[in-house]
């Protein structure tokens, strides 16, 4: 839209921006312009390998030629970054967790309802196949009343010390740890598909052989305002083959996630649930044994869909998405939640009040 049909989008942050953000980003519909890094050389010589015209350092030089950013940053970085973009009328899809502190989260969005923007957060597993799905299935009330649900992983991402990880990525203070990472994206899928978080006891700790500050491993147990019991389980430090569970059992029926397919069970037996074509997604890039893109086939797909919903957002289209669009208040409700699971953990897994 700055000079161009398609509307101009600045990256910020050169790793999972350039892994992910981009190629979404122009599947969508977009022109990216321009990637905003920290160290010169790094952003230039990334900018050059995703054939992005400008790499700079100053945000504030970019956000006049652009039409929207998206932000890839560490989460300790997020606040600041958004909030240059809103306080210059720009539409932000940033990345999770959202914030560092539930305070951080209302700021942003006060700012955002002020700016009249768009503001999303990158929870883009709502469109994961399966997972939308199952959640359609909930939705439609196909197991009845939803009494328990578990999301239970092991995954050996940094089981190995050697497995070198950004700085920020191990440091509590910067916003690091698995809780964050992929804690942030299961409170979500929960908050979608059974409502909201009352309570939580929870512990955070490390199962890698290393000496950092943030967890790799968390266990909640929670309990939902409809009266869900719901356990939330998961480590980055297991070796061996990821495994997981992901089941949600009502009054009426259960349904879960097998190999990439959404399942359910009830009186008229077990079979896969029929995927809506509207629900399907592009065909994911090949998987690699490469472990900086271990996961780029799982996450490509869904951002695309993200991306979409943010281009959307932009143009100031209204078309119902396929799935709730994750806004900057979702980010606040997941921030909540999450500072509620660290007030657990600190108190020995004492019950906390979400």
């Amino acid at each position: 839209m700055v000079g161009g049909s398609a509307p101009a989008v600045a990256v910020v942050g050169s790793g999972f921006g350039t892994r992910i953000h981009v190629p979404a980003l122009r599947a969508a519909g977009f022109e990216v312009v321009a990637l905003v890094g920290t160290d010169p050389e790094r952003t230039a010589r990334r900018a050059a390998r995703a054939g992005i015209a400008t790499a700079s350092t100053d945000l504030a030089a970019v956000l006049p030629e652009v039409d929207a950013i998206t932000v890839a940053t560490p989460p300790a970085t997020h606040k600041t970054v958004a909030l240059a973009a809103l306080r210059a009328g720009r539409p932000v899809l940033c990345e999770k967790p959202f914030t560092l502190t539930t305070n951080e989260a209302r700021d942003l969005v006060a700012a955002a309802e002020r700016a009249r923007v768009a503001a999303l957060v990158g929870h883009e597993f709502r469109w994961a196949t399966d997972r939308a799905v199952l959640g359609r299935a909930i939705a439609d009330g196909l197991i009845g009343e939803p009494r328990f649900a578990t999301i239970v992983q092991f995954v050996p991402l940094v089981a190995d010390p050697a497995m070198r990880m950004p700085r920020w990525w191990f440091d509590r203070s910067l916003g690091g740890g698995w809780l964050g990472a992929s804690g942030s994206h299961a409170i979500d899928q929960v908050r979608v598909w059974l409502g909201e978080f009352t309570t939580v006891s929870a512990s955070l700790r490390v199962v890698s052989d290393r000496q950092v500050t943030a967890d790799d491993t968390f266990t909640v147990r929670a309990r939902l305002a409809n009266g869900c019991d719901v356990v939330l389980a998961q480590t980055a430090g297991a070796w061996g083959e990821p495994i997981g569970i992901t089941r949600v059992a009502g009054s009426r029926g259960t349904v879960w996630i097998h190999d990439g397919i959404a399942c359910i069970a009830d009186r008229d037996g077990t079979r896969a649930l029929p995927v809506p074509d509207e629900l399907t997604l592009p065909p994911p890039p090949p998987a690699t044994d490469d472990p900086v893109h271990a996961y780029t086939h799982l996450e490509l797909g869904p951002y695309t869909r993200l991306a979409e919903a943010f281009l959307a957002g932009v143009r100031g289209d209204e078309r119902r998405a396929a799935v709730p669009v994750p806004t900057f208040a979702d980010g606040l409700a997941d921030m909540r939640v999450l500072d509620a699971i660290r007030a657990s953990a600190a108190a020995d897994g004492a019950r906390v009040n979400v």
